[in-house]
């Protein structure tokens, strides 16, 4: 009898249902490391593609433009071929602002922006934009003589046939995106969207777990299994009837549900700062001060870096020595226009610049004034004649000529001579 009340018992307990779930907590996996967020993940969170579209906007709505060195002048190209494929239509079926944009984008989220330089018969004829993912590389392990091809649809190229726009390169053909360059934090902000995700998705409805004075059938814990299932999803059931003995017990909430709101400004601004972006910018309060931090910090680096990309390949080698080409940076920076030029012209007025260096720091042709506005402000001196010229009084004279004699001295009793 003792043996057969020991296996009753043992037969129970195997078929007593087991309560215990696993749940797959998706923060806490992407804090051991078990998730890797792809580009299209990172685009999700808000500030990330706040982010990347402002920067990716700006830079492809300024207009690229080529320049040419005579001497100390700078003189803009304004027949160039090469700027109207820069600038309009690429012969590609992106226009030139949608190719900048993607490969600012792809500059930013994989391993850099590429374009592709089509020449015939040694002109260019068009550039084509490819994306990055398309691309693949073989390289010489030489550390000293780096070489290396790019393989895209089945044939390789020279480095120098394509447009490069990276980002924390080493090698010079593939950069760093900034997710992989903070791919924890990235992870995390983006397990705590799914996080965010899932209380929508339940209602909001409080975690808890049922107490019961009675042993309950398997039926009965299947219904009641089905009926929380429905409660917590974003059906419009929302009500369970518990019956007799049956209580709700609430679970207290994590400190990942009391700091959702806090974590995720918290983040934000994170964000911004990795792409060097005031957080006033993404939400439409910035001052001046904010707009200048941004151009300063997030805008020109990349322009200087796209510039030098652009200038490797797209000018002749007897080209590069005094032409270049540069992004047209006036109508970013027209709040700032005021003060810089209030600043040339303390800088003009106090003697030490000329209006033709101011011009040539604007990138505009010179005037060819060959004098220095001296310290009075209507007499003007020229250094290469050594003439002074002095408009009051219409009358030029020469430095060193028609020196003032100095009168000797009156000795004590002397009168002076009729």
């Amino acid at each position: 009898m003792i043996e057969i009340g020991i296996w009753k018992r043992w037969r129970e307990a195997r078929e007593q249902p087991k309560e215990t779930e696993i749940v797959s907590d998706s923060l806490l996996r992407a804090l051991i490391g078990e998730t890797k967020i792809t580009a299209e993940e990172a685009m999700s969170i808000p500030t990330v593609a706040g982010c990347v579209g402002k920067i990716a906007d700006t830079v492809a709505s300024l207009e690229i433009k080529l320049y040419h060195r005579n001497g100390d002048a700078i003189e803009e190209v304004t027949d160039d071929k090469r700027t109207k494929l820069l600038n309009g239509d690429t012969g590609d079926t992106l226009d030139a602002f949608q190719m900048k944009r993607a490969m600012v984008k792809d500059m930013f989220l994989d391993k850099g922006g590429y374009a592709f330089v089509h020449k015939s018969n040694g002109e260019i004829v068009s550039l084509h934009y490819v994306e990055a993912n398309r691309l693949a590389f073989t390289y010489d392990p030489n550390p000293i003589f780096k070489d290396y091809k790019i393989y895209c649809y089945g044939a390789y190229y020279e480095g120098w046939q394509w447009i490069k726009l990276l980002r924390n390169t080493r090698n010079g053909y593939s950069g760093e995106s900034i997710v992989d360059e903070s791919k924890t934090f990235f992870e995390t902000a983006y397990a705590s969207l799914l996080y965010e995700k899932n209380l929508v998705k339940t209602g909001g409805n409080k975690k808890g777990f049922l107490q019961s004075a009675k042993k309950l059938s398997t039926e009965a814990m299947e219904a009641l299994k089905k009926a929380f299932k429905r409660m917590y999803s974003d059906s419009s059931e929302n009500v369970i009837v518990l019956n007799d003995g049956l209580t709700f017990k609430e679970s207290s909430n994590t400190s990942v549900e009391l700091q959702l709101n806090e974590n995720k400004k918290t983040n934000a601004d994170e964000i911004c700062k990795m792409f060097h972006v005031p957080p006033s910018i993404i939400s439409g309060k910035a001052t001046e001060e904010d707009k200048k931090n941004y151009i300063e910090g997030a805008i020109i680096p990349i322009l200087d870096r796209f510039a030098t990309a652009i200038n490797a390949v797209m000018l002749d080698e007897d080209e590069k020595n005094d032409m270049f080409f540069s992004f047209d940076t006036t109508d970013l920076v027209k709040g700032d226009i005021e003060k810089r030029f209030g600043a040339y012209k303390i800088a003009i007025d106090s003697g030490f610049m000329q209006i033709d260096e101011v011009r040539e720091k604007e990138k505009l042709p010179a005037f060819g004034l060959d004098f220095i506005k001296l310290g009075l402000q209507d007499v003007l001196y020229s250094p290469s004649s050594k003439t002074v010229y002095t408009p009051n009084t219409d009358k030029t004279s020469k430095m060193g000529e028609n020196p003032v004699k100095e009168e000797p001295e009156k000795k004590e009793g002397e009168e002076d001579a009729d």
